[in-house]
């Protein structure tokens, strides 16, 4: 006999499980399925990535956190139940092959004086530009926890959130149009207006297309970038962090938040469909063969998982069907996770134990050009030559993650497509991480021979590890076709679906990618809400 939940959430990644915690608040019982071993679907922390070491603790996907919601932390009581957050500073370190370095951070001071080391007009606009992103976060922050009306089928309600947001840009004035620029536009030529330094302009614009099948020039990067800079650590803003013990150390504070409200979590259970009846959800049945039913189901998977593989399409309006086709879940993003005996001694910044170089992320991107060269690679199906890393070194902040003098390192590197032009996929990521390791080596020649072991994560890793279409990280691309009202298709911005009482709460959902949990959160009140 199949057992019975008020709701069911598919997939217990992060927001998956802030949909249960907030539903179990509600005196609702909560069941979350999950298909692997352990919960917190690309926000983990996992100990058996390295075979034959042990002590390292390899945040496999996620790798540093900032946009987690304060509301959240706050109301599921996180910290009680082990969530730490580790600050950066400094957050950024951009070494160059001529000797010279940027190191960016919190501190204002310290800025102007890095970027006075490029240019003297860049480190007096620098402040500006920061103040230029925060008259815009001021206006689209509060829409994050905000259901995006039905612009298709507006209703009174809808109106009324389009004429409030309306008027919010209107107060904006003058600075108007820069607000719709960076919403709307390409990051470079808003970098290339505010400053002049190459080094700078650089540094920055990884920002806008890490994650992203996209160059600094395609519209829509600036609100990738703008995206980076939106959130928090410990209430400072913009400050990002590690979390103390992996990113695993905030799923697993959801998770045993989720427990003592009652929430049941099952691992090792995979769904096979879900039930449809008179075109409601009433269940789920696993792969194998087990069946749970409730009065609503919530899906933490992306628009292709959900629609096409767990139900029947001629369930669905075939307009809703052909839209969801059109999602672009385009990915060339590769991780790549490194165990160290020693952290890298920059030869501009020399070092040989774990300095302020160490803490935040270093950038290995000289110019803008750089990336644009890197992206022409890929726009023709072949991983960059000379690829833009971000590296972490989280064990220079937090020492749990690696055994006594080792170090743990993160690269997340741009591009190296899904879709090969030529070559077997497994042989080319080892050689494109050869590549990597290379690139690094020519800015801390010790690097290489301080390797211990590798984890080489390509874009269909991460799409058959995590469920992630495509391997994109923000289950689908975070260019303005897919933002807001029209994400993930029009007409169904406000978390429900086609299928009555079928919602979803991923990041495929308003307002999309990054460990937010704003997805979860938002689809947790509509949940509640009467049809």
């Amino acid at each position: 006999m199949a057992q019975a939940y008020d709701a069911i959430i598919i997939g217990g990644g992060h927001n998956g499980l802030v949909t249960a915690c907030y539903l179990a608040r509600a005196k609702w019982r909560v069941l979350v399925l999950e298909r692997r071993y352990l919960v917190g679907g690309a926000c983990v922390t996992e100990e058996n990535n390295f075979p034959g070491l042990t002590g390292f603790k390899v945040s496999t996907a996620a790798y540093v956190n900032s946009l987690f919601r304060p509301e959240i932390i706050r109301d599921l009581k996180l910290r009680q139940y082990g969530f730490e957050l580790c600050e950066r500073n400094p957050s950024s370190f951009t070494p160059f092959l001529d000797g010279r370095y940027l190191m960016m951070g919190p501190d204002p001071g310290m800025n102007q004086r890095e970027i006075a080391k490029f240019s003297g007009k860049d480190a007096e606009a620098y402040p500006k530009y920061e103040k230029m992103l925060e008259r815009v976060a001021a206006v689209v922050e509060p829409t994050l926890l905000m259901t995006p009306p039905n612009v298709l089928k507006p209703g009174l309600g809808g109106l009324w959130s389009l004429a409030q947001l309306g008027r919010s840009f209107q107060k904006m004035g003058s600075h108007l149009a820069e607000a719709v620029e960076v919403l709307t536009g390409a990051a470079r030529p808003i970098l290339d207006r505010w400053f002049e330094s190459e080094q700078l302009k650089a540094t920055l614009a990884t920002d806008a297309i890490i994650g992203a099948f996209a160059s600094p020039a395609t519209p829509g990067t600036a609100y990738v970038l703008f995206h980076h800079v939106m959130g928090e650590t410990n209430g400072k803003r913009g400050v990002w962090a590690y979390v103390r013990g992996g990113m695993g150390g905030l799923t697993q504070a959801l998770a045993r938040a989720a427990a003592d409200l009652g929430v049941d979590i099952r691992c090792n259970a995979e769904v096979a469909r879900i039930l449809v009846r008179d075109q409601t959800a009433v269940g789920v049945a696993l792969t194998n063969g087990d069946e749970f039913h409730a009065r609503k189901i919530a899906s933490n998977l992306d628009p292709h998982q959900t629609f096409q593989r767990l139900l029947d399409p001629r369930l669905l309006p075939a307009d809703f069907v052909e839209a969801i086709r059109r999602i672009d879940y385009s990915s060339a993003s590769l991780k790549i996770n490194v165990a160290l005996s020693e952290p890298p001694n920059f030869t501009c910044c020399p070092g040989e134990q774990a300095g302020p170089q160490h803490r935040g992320t270093i950038h290995i991107c000289p110019d803008q050009d750089y990336i644009e060269r890197a992206f022409d690679d890929a726009k023709y199906g072949r991983p960059s030559t000379d690829p833009i890393l971000e590296c972490t070194l989280p064990s220079a902040v937090d020492p749990t993650v690696a055994p006594p003098g080792k170090h743990l390192m993160s690269m997340f590197v741009q591009y190296f497509p899904y879709h090969l032009k030529d070559g077997n996929p497994d042989e080319a990521k080892e050689k494109f991480a050869d590549r990597c390791f290379d690139l690094l080596n020519e800015y801390a020649p010790n690097f290489k021979r301080s390797v211990l072991a590798r984890q080489v994560l390509s874009p269909r890793d991460l799409e058959a590890t995590f469920n992630l279409t495509g391997g994109n990280i923000f289950q689908g691309s975070m260019l303005l076709h897919q933002l807001f009202l029209f994400r993930p298709v029009v007409g169904w911005s406000r978390y429900r679906t086609p299928i009555r009482n079928l919602y979803l709460c991923g990041s495929a959902a308003h307002p999309g990618g990054g460990v937010m949990g704003t997805c979860g959160y938002n689809a947790a009140r509509e949940m509640q809400k009467r049809w």
